[in-house]
């Protein structure tokens, strides 16, 4: 089977699939790929691996290609690699992908394109990088400035909120299934952005003069709310400009930090609970012409296991980036610092602007989608009180505090699932 497909090639794919009889379900004459628009055996939710396994048992293997975005078995993409390994072992092998690692098949402005084309049938779309192509999407990265940025709770606050009010606002749902885009996880985060600079800088006073490299537009207005001046330098070139002072702070994910070496010459990081930065978003997708002929015990099964997605992309990816980059952060003299008062101030009005002035969007019904944010954003902090979670350590001793398992995750997990995707469940 070759590696890539065009969308024809996809439909050539099923069909032949389909004409070959493959793929067919136990006791079911029209569950094969392609043969009765996904149909077969379903699959209770809350079904064990057994009985998953039992549902997959006469089906042929399908080969499914997707691409993780860091190498074999690193932090980066660990999330991908989990998912993926949990289908295969729930299928019984029936599932089984072929990953490309490094984003290989399609670097991140192409990623859409390559799953909507077929030479990827699953991945994950970054729309931060393709604002005119996605503009519902891109307000709702906007209006990811009100996220909780807590060092626990906030990590899963904004891992919840968003994808909730994105698969209740019908603009963002469609401008995805309008590229060939099944939607799936929507919204996950992979941690907050933080100003890493080269000296100390929370107060108004600090920022005034300042030249600081963001990646967005809305980035940019938050930057200027601070006094500063905003900028655009290559993510490859952050190092060399910090070091010879041609812009004194970066905005960037503490990971993107850490593999660009940034910390060695900007320690000094500002992370506010209360007063947050942009927060980039990723849009877990599958090619939607496959999946829709996918048969129903393999759509179920995928969207199933999106808690272990969730789970590892949290508990593997986000967290001990967390504990290795504040370590990092003090190992160069540094300290993670929340805005001063005048500072912090400053920027939650800022913020609140950015998302009132979502109601100018014309690709969405603004006002609705504004207060829709507001809701969820108060709904996720309840929850997440509610189910215990609390921030027993800031971001300074969470290196220290932190070890694999010391927060039980499974319980925000499951409600992120109920609340969120429980409903969306293939049937």
């Amino acid at each position: 089977m070759s590696k890539f497909f065009t969308r024809a090639g996809t439909a050539g794919r099923v069909g032949a699939l389909a004409a070959a009889g493959a793929l067919v379900l136990a006791g079911c004459a029209e569950s094969s790929l392609g043969g009765a628009n996904g149909g077969g055996t379903s699959v209770a939710y809350g079904a064990t691996k057994a009985e998953y396994q039992a549902a997959f048992a006469d089906m042929d293997t399908i080969l499914l290609h997707t691409q993780s975005p860091g190498a074999k078995g690193s932090v980066a993409g660990s999330f991908v690699e989990k998912y993926v390994d949990a289908v295969e072992d729930w299928s019984g092998g029936k599932l089984t992908f072929e990953v490309a690692y490094s984003d290989a098949i399609a670097k991140a402005t192409e990623i859409d394109d390559a799953i909507g084309d077929g030479r990827l049938d699953m991945g994950q779309v970054l729309t931060v990088y393709e604002p005119k192509e996605f503009p519902a999407s891109a307000a709702l990265l906007d209006a990811g400035v009100l996220s909780d940025q807590g060092v626990v709770t906030g990590t899963m606050q904004s891992n919840a909120w968003p994808a909730e009010v994105a698969f209740s606002t019908p603009e963002i749902v469609a401008e995805f299934e309008d590229k060939g885009l099944h939607l799936m996880m929507p919204a996950y985060n992979a941690g907050v952005n933080a100003l890493f600079c080269a000296e100390p800088t929370t107060g108004l006073g600090d920022f005034a003069g300042k030249s600081i490299s963001v990646g967005s537009t809305v980035a940019g207005e938050q930057v200027s709310a601070l006094g500063a001046t905003s900028t655009s330098v290559a993510y490859t070139e952050a190092y060399e400009a910090l070091q010879r002072g041609v812009i004194d702070c970066a905005m960037v994910s503490p990971s993107a930090a850490q593999i660009g070496g940034l910390i060695e010459v900007a320690p000094h990081t500002v992370i506010d609970p209360a007063a947050g930065l942009a927060v980039p978003t990723g849009n877990m997708v599958f090619n939607s012409d496959l999946w829709d002929n996918l048969p129903l015990a393999a759509r179920q099964l995928l969207w199933d296991r999106l808690d272990v997605f969730l789970g590892a992309s949290i508990e593997d990816k986000i967290w001990p980036v967390t504990a290795n980059v504040v370590q990092e952060i003090e190992q160069f003299g540094g300290a993670v610092a929340p805005f001063a008062g005048d500072a912090g101030a400053r920027l939650t009005e800022a913020n609140d602007k950015i998302v009132d002035g979502i109601a100018e969007n014309s690709a969405l019904d603004g006002a609705a989608f504004a207060t829709a944010v507001r809701e969820k954003t108060r709904k996720w902090s309840d929850i997440i009180a509610d189910l215990g979670y609390e921030n027993d350590t800031d971001y300074n001793g969470f290196g220290e505090w932190f070890s694999p398992g010391k927060i039980d995750i499974d319980p925000y997990v499951q409600r992120v699932f109920e609340e969120v995707l429980l409903d969306r469940r293939p049937a």
